[in-house]
């Protein structure tokens, strides 16, 4: 793990502190920190390209005054971020908006810049010296390589030797991979002495493809941060126009999860509790990750997470086609 403390059952993923979708206040920030401490929440995921610095400034800020001992702060590696008008893509690399990569952005009201994907050895120093100062401490408990898809090899030949080397001179404490593709994580994890994999929404109730890789991990005494556990919104309110892998989500999607949710509330609880807790089963999940833009959003969560389900609802799910 080599972490200083084990993380809590639930984690705070940061980037709706980068106005995902909609703009957040400061103090809406400041409030999610304040009950994230108030309930156990120990975890904070943040990365640069949340809202192009606009995340990690502000969690920096409401950070300040807590004791360093008690929390644990992870951010990625990968993308530089640069003024807008003066990007020069270049190797492969551009500027983008979405977090899948797309020029749609998904965040809004931000600062004046854009990211550029950025693998190489120089580019990580350069990254986490930014993030660093953004966040305004002097440590980083977990870095993780950002969405390295298309730039495996140069992730391979420049961004992991940088970590690995930074993690044994104790500049960083621990090294992870933040991807959705599980082949990805399988590169990865076949060459590099990975510390922990943030998996998004490949083991959730609708796409369980991450499962192979969690046993692997398990092996391998990789520790798990399962992320979109509601597969971008689907799972947690499954009606027609909602969003499944950031896209709207497709009619036999739909109808599955719309299914599921029948199945759940005939076991006397509901989708959204089932899908929080899914990967939480797997022993190679140390924490589960969610973003929350609200104080109610975060200690609905909790609550899901701590909703008592029948045991028999896993296998009613698992035979729901049969």
């Amino acid at each position: 793990m080599t972490l200083p403390f084990a993380p809590g059952p639930l984690g705070l993923g940061c980037a709706p502190m980068g106005n995902l979708y909609r703009a957040v206040s400061d103090d809406d920030v400041q409030g999610l920190v304040d009950v994230a401490f108030e309930h156990g929440v120990n975890l904070f995921d943040t990365a640069p390209h949340y809202g192009y610095g606009l995340s990690e400034t502000r969690l920096g800020a409401a950070l300040q005054g807590r004791d360093r001992d008690r929390y644990l702060l992870a951010t990625k590696v990968g993308r530089l971020l640069v003024p807008v008008g003066e990007v020069e893509p270049a190797d492969g690399q551009r500027a983008e908006g979405g977090v899948d990569g797309s020029d749609d952005d998904i965040f809004v009201d931000t600062p004046p810049l854009r990211s550029q994907f950025d693998f190489s050895h120089d580019g990580v120093l350069r990254s986490i010296e930014a993030s660093l100062e953004r966040l305004g401490i002097d440590r980083l408990d977990l870095v993780h390589v950002h969405d390295p898809d298309d730039h495996l090899d140069e992730a391979f030949a420049g961004a992991y030797p940088a970590l690995l080397r930074l993690r044994d001179e104790g500049v960083i404490g621990a090294v992870g991979l933040g991807t959705n593709p599980a082949w990805i994580g399988d590169a990865v994890l076949e060459r590099i002495d990975l510390d922990w994999l943030l998996l998004a929404g490949r083991v959730t109730l609708l796409d369980d493809s991450g499962l192979p890789l969690l046993d692997r991990c398990l092996e391998r005494g990789v520790s798990v941060l399962a992320a979109g556990v509601f597969n971008s919104g689907v799972l947690a309110d499954p009606v027609p126009g909602a969003p499944f892998h950031y896209a709207p989500v497709p009619d036999d999607v739909l109808a599955d999860a719309q299914r599921m949710a029948e199945i759940c509330a005939a076991h006397g609880t509901t989708l959204a509790a089932a899908a929080l807790q899914f990967p939480a089963r797997h022993p190679a999940v140390a924490t589960v990750l969610v973003g929350a833009s609200s104080c109610a959003e975060l200690t609905t969560d909790l609550d899901l997470l701590a909703a008592p389900l029948p045991d028999d609802l896993w296998s009613a799910l698992a035979g729901r086609g049969s």
